[in-house]
């Protein structure tokens, strides 16, 4: 196996100088050449990513919320990527990728400035490794928003944002991708599932509980206005998975091709999985369903994608569909919670799960490619459950402590009669619709 083939985000597997974080990581950052087709192909992968949040998310999330609410998510998503663009820029990156310590980096790279050649332990210019990374960064606090659409303050979504990225992704990138205690300890997260969407799903279930449900919820059903628009926004988001994934192995090569394999065939399992599920459950599969599943599949497959076998795709996309589906059910109908957009259910317990799954499924004896030469499947689950725990009480903790402070300034819940009118209007001033 070729080394680059052994590389995760930018640190090559075995190297404890670089998952230390230590002096050697500016020494090796320097000494890679420049593959122009790997470059061209992290790129590529930027663009996908954003075109997950932008439109993919925006139009997923909006098609699910009532007409009056629609622009209302689409300016929330707009403006997470926008504030988080500048955050990671002024210190972001540098403190999730400096060296620095094995808690948190320095801001040695404060603006994007002293950027080496070559990202350490890649063939890609370090400024399109930040690129690629800054779009991890903008979709995880906007995956969040499903949590409370329709009823939240613009202002206090923006200071929450920024706090959270900085305070707890950040940090949590750090450990893992940054060659931080987690990395040093073995655990392995290939392209997000704890950094992204264990982080934000805790997130959600923390902020649906202390916002509380929207007005008539559970007694009154409230439909989305729009299921062709979240259809088209989750095929977005499919297409743009390809990029969140296969970008993930920063190389344009066998690594990408079985991160991209895996990841459709979890997608394709998962969408008809949950199908199957709905038509016994209620007696009809709707189009929410399909593409939800498709997500849940997504979010599980994450972590584990360029680590499994096409047919390791297969089971984590069913098993990840069918207790994402039982997770929706049980947060909605039996916890009575309005995580609105199904945030935890979905892309929580989805992430924590194939997190955990990436152990079996990784190991050689299942078809798959041991992330970590000589960890057992059990030593492997070990450091897969520390490592899914501690960011579990962390973005719950550290996300409590910032709404509350982020509502010191400014109240995170608008007013009856503004929830009543929609946010569109009371908000922005503007409507989504207007009709003759």
């Amino acid at each position: 196996m070729k080394a680059k083939h052994m590389v995760l985000r930018g640190f090559p597997a075995g190297a404890a100088a670089i998952l230390s974080g230590g002096p050697a990581l500016a020494q090796q950052a320097s000494a890679g050449a420049i593959d122009r087709g790997d470059t061209s192909f992290v790129i590529i992968a930027s663009a996908l990513v954003l075109f997950m949040t932008l439109p993919g998310l925006a139009l997923f999330y909006g098609g699910l919320v009532r007409a009056k609410n629609f622009l209302s998510v689409l300016m929330h998503c707009f403006a997470i990527a926008a504030l988080v663009s500048l955050l990671w820029v002024a210190g972001g990156y540098s403190l999730a990728f400096g060296a620095g310590t094995p808690w948190i980096g320095d801001l040695s790279r404060f603006g994007l400035s002293g950027l080496h050649a070559a990202r350490a332990g890649t063939a890609v210019p370090e400024n399109v490794f930040a690129l690629y990374q800054m779009m991890f960064a903008i979709i995880t606090p906007a995956l969040i928003v499903g949590a409370f659409p329709e009823r939240v303050r613009f202002g206090w979504l923006i200071i929450f944002s920024a706090l959270w990225l900085l305070l707890v992704y950040v940090p949590v990138a750090h450990w893992i991708w940054g060659g931080g205690w987690m990395a040093a300890r073995g655990v392995r997260d290939f392209a997000g599932g704890i950094v992204v969407h264990t982080t934000a799903g805790v997130a959600a279930l923390v902020l649906a509980l202390m916002i509380g449900p929207r007005r008539g919820f559970p007694a009154t059903l409230i439909p989305p206005h729009s299921p062709a628009l979240t259809m088209v926004g989750a095929g977005m988001l499919w297409v743009g998975w390809f990029g969140f994934n296969g970008g993930s192995a920063l190389a344009a090569d066998g690594l990408a091709g079985d991160a991209l394999l895996a990841t459709h065939l979890a997608a394709a399992t998962a969408a008809l999985t949950w199908a199957a599920l709905e038509r016994t459950k209620i007696g009809k599969a709707t189009s929410i369903g399909l593409v939800t599943g498709a997500v849940a599949g997504l979010a599980t497959v994450t972590p584990a994608a360029g680590y499994i076998s096409p047919l390791g795709g297969v089971v984590a996309g069913a098993l990840g569909s069918g207790l994402c589906f039982a997770a929706v059910l049980a947060v909605k109908q039996r916890w009575r919670l309005d995580d609105s957009l199904d945030v935890f259910a979905v892309h929580g317990v989805g992430g924590i799960f194939g997190s955990l799954l990436l152990a079996p499924l990784a190991a050689p004896l299942f078809g798959g490619v041991d992330p970590h030469t000589g960890t057992s499947i059990a030593g492997q689950l070990g450091a897969q459950a520390t490592g899914v725990g501690v960011t579990i009480l962390w973005s719950l903790v550290l996300t409590f402590l910032i709404a509350k402070a982020a509502a010191l300034i400014v109240p995170m819940r608008v007013d009856a009669e503004a929830e009543h009118d929609g946010l569109d209007l009371s908000s922005h001033g503007e409507r989504a619709y207007e009709f003759d």
